[in-house]
């Protein structure tokens, strides 16, 4: 049941707060007394598209809250439960307008999507206008409502709980396997490390005698380059006497370095 309606800065409205009791209400008044505004605000709080037109001039945003009283069996309560939303009974849709056309949805002071926010109040709320009927032309609400004429409504919200149940025991499982994988995995590579180790057998010291060979590796490959530099120079063209002198430059410079 509607409980509460705040509109601020709706169109003509700076400020309005109504409390419903229960039984029937009404509301009368002549042609632009702004019954169609208050309809309007209670349609934005339960996620009608939003509209800059809405927000009373000089304003730079409007905001209008409904809250709700509903019992624990209320399709509501599993949907609040489905998007781990607070359920005590009381439900407080708020909507915020902005001047530019931005908007933002609440429920129960938990940022929520328009569309969530139109999926919950489709479920507490029917606007029945002249020339139609939200809730039978809604499609999506036939098998709700076929649920209720059947009174299997605390049947589906139990399969609802259990299918909730059931898919978050699968997402774990899921999980549970992929970090099982994940250890085969890095168990294969640690063995095969291991393997490749006790194949090189290391000693201690290993680490600068290997070094020492291969910056002796390294030399010596230099001097072949600077040999080989060298017999071309002597079998090319050109008087080779400079390019010689270079080379025996650089040779006597690496003796020199590998005697110190």
């Amino acid at each position: 049941m509607l409980a509460t309606l705040s509109i601020r800065d709706i169109v003509l409205i700076d400020k309005l707060d109504l409390s419903f009791g229960a039984g029937f209400t009404v509301f009368t008044g002549e042609t632009g007394a702004g019954k169609s505004i208050i309809l309007d605000s209670l349609s934005l709080a339960l996620g009608a598209r939003g509209n800059s037109s809405l927000v009373r001039k000089g304003a730079q945003a409007a905001f209008v809250t409904a809250s709700f009283e509903f019992p624990a069996a209320h399709p509501s309560s599993g949907m609040l439960r489905e998007h781990a939303l607070d359920d005590d009974g009381i439900l407080i849709l708020k909507r915020i307008q902005y001047a530019d056309g931005k908007t933002k949805a609440f429920v129960n002071d938990t940022p929520v999507s328009t569309a969530l926010l139109s999926k919950i109040g489709r479920a507490l709320v029917e606007i029945h206008g002249q020339h139609d009927d939200r809730a039978l032309l809604e499609t999506s609400a036939h098998r709700h409502l076929l649920d209720q004429f059947g009174g299997l409504v605390r049947e589906v919200q139990e399969v609802s709980r259990l299918w909730d149940s059931w898919r978050m025991l699968i997402a774990k499982a899921e999980k549970l396997q992929k970090g099982l994988e994940q250890t085969s995995r890095e168990a294969d590579y640690l063995t095969a490390a291991c393997e490749e180790l006790n194949m090189l057998a290391p000693q201690l010291g290993e680490e600068e005698t290997l070094a020492a060979k291969r910056q002796a590796i390294l030399a010596t490959a230099k001097v072949r380059a600077d040999l080989e530099e060298a017999s071309q120079a002597l079998s090319g063209p050109q008087f080779p006497a400079g390019k010689i002198n270079s080379i025996l430059r650089r040779l006597e410079r690496g003796l020199t370095f590998r005697k110190l």
